[in-house]
């Protein structure tokens, strides 16, 4: 679904700072240092997490800030050593956004396309360097069909370059569902959202390496963080840290279960439902939570309301693209057809989940699918 529900450990972790612990940590009081000394607290835990130091680490009110304070940071900063702009056709909405606001600002930008399991081209990406290009973006895990791009392939080719470009990194739905190591895949700057590992809705951090500059985005008073100004929730960032610590406890052993439970389901609806159609990888190079399967002759809208009548939550498409009548522009790019696009389902596994429940969301899936193609006017009924 779009989102998870945060963990009780999390709502813990949060209540202090509603009750006791509201000050700001530059109020005059004793318990704003405390206070002060959380935060460092929770910076650090984010920080060894991705092999990054705290003072790399921002906080921000969730993963669209982190992506515009990045990119418009970044760019704003160094227009100067160039004007252009990767990026491709099956990124994040707010990579996309804000990559069409730079176009229409005098910023030339390139458009990488994908082939049918959602991977760049590389030899595109090598062909559209220039001595003006300054910004690579990208969504390391997609958003729609849970393809994982090849980024340290993607900085290799990218320091074929005599200038630096810098790298900025959606993780949002990477993180915590897959390694990352910042100074491994040498990014620059990364953003990533805490609703998404069961943590609280409206925090988020960007990382931004040590040397990366960024221009000022968001102009007021500075009380948590030099980028996002103004105040913003101290609860949020400690429900935040008790979510990464949950996570990363047994990150090994999270990521396989979840892998695990994510290719039952997707055998069972194989082998059970006939005409359906896997979107992105099939194998390693898939993120670990994601299934996305088109269902032939049918609505995906369709299918996710009526699982919502059996408390199933699945979503339709990209998490920010599905409320529309227009088929998903993922989808699109890697060869679906309109219909394909309309009939597809994201299931979203995490390390709750049983496979019990999984069973009964099949068990449902096939009465659902049976039913609405018997009423489906593209469906054979011979089939």
């Amino acid at each position: 679904c779009l989102t998870s529900q945060p963990a009780p450990e999390v709502i813990d972790a949060m209540l202090p700072y509603m009750k006791d612990k509201f000050f700001f940590p530059a109020d005059f009081v004793l318990e704003a240092s405390e206070i002060e000394e959380d935060i460092n607290n929770f910076k650090s835990i984010i920080a060894k997490t991705i092999n990054a130091q705290p003072n790399e680490i921002h906080f921000t009110t969730g993963g669209t800030s982190a992506n515009n304070i990045a990119i418009k940071g970044y760019l704003s900063a160094n227009y100067k050593k160039g004007n252009h702009i990767i990026v491709s056709v099956v990124d994040y909405p707010d990579l996309l956004a804000n990559a069409a606001f730079f176009e229409k600002s005098g910023f030339d930008v390139t458009y990488l396309k994908v082939n049918e399991e959602g991977f760049i081209d590389l030899q595109q990406l090598e062909n559209a360097i220039t001595p003006k290009t300054i910004l690579f973006m990208s969504t390391i895990a997609n958003h729609t069909i849970g393809t994982i791009q090849p980024i340290k392939k993607i900085r290799r080719i990218l320091n074929t370059a005599p200038q630096r470009i810098a790298i900025h990194i959606d993780a949002c739905e990477a993180y915590a569902r897959m390694p990352i190591d910042v100074n491994d895949l040498d990014i620059d700057l990364m953003s990533v959202s805490a609703h998404k590992i069961h943590g609280p809705k409206g925090i988020g951090f960007l990382y931004q390496r040590k040397g990366t500059k960024l221009a000022q985005v968001k102009h007021g008073i500075t009380r948590l963080d030099i980028h996002e100004t103004g105040g913003f929730s101290i609860a949020a960032m400690a429900g935040f840290a008790k979510a990464v610590e949950l996570a990363f406890e047994n990150l090994d052993e999270n990521i396989t279960k979840i892998k695990n439970l994510r290719d039952y389901l997707r055998d069972k609806i194989e082998s059970e439902i006939p005409y359906t159609l896997l979107n992105g990888p099939r194998d390693q190079n898939r993120v670990s939570h994601n299934l996305n399967i088109s269902f032939d002759y049918i609505e995906g809208e369709a299918i996710m309301m009526m699982l919502d009548l059996a408390k199933i939550y699945v979503d339709t498409g990209s998490a920010c693209a599905s409320k529309g009548l227009k088929p998903n522009y993922v989808q699109m790019a890697i060869g679906r057809t309109h219909e394909q696009s309309h009939g597809s389902l994201k299931f979203t596994l995490t390390r709750y989940h049983t496979k019990e429940e999984i069973d009964y969301t099949v068990e449902k899936l096939k009465e659902i699918v049976k039913e609405l193609r018997r009423r489906s006017p593209l469906y054979d009924k011979e089939n």
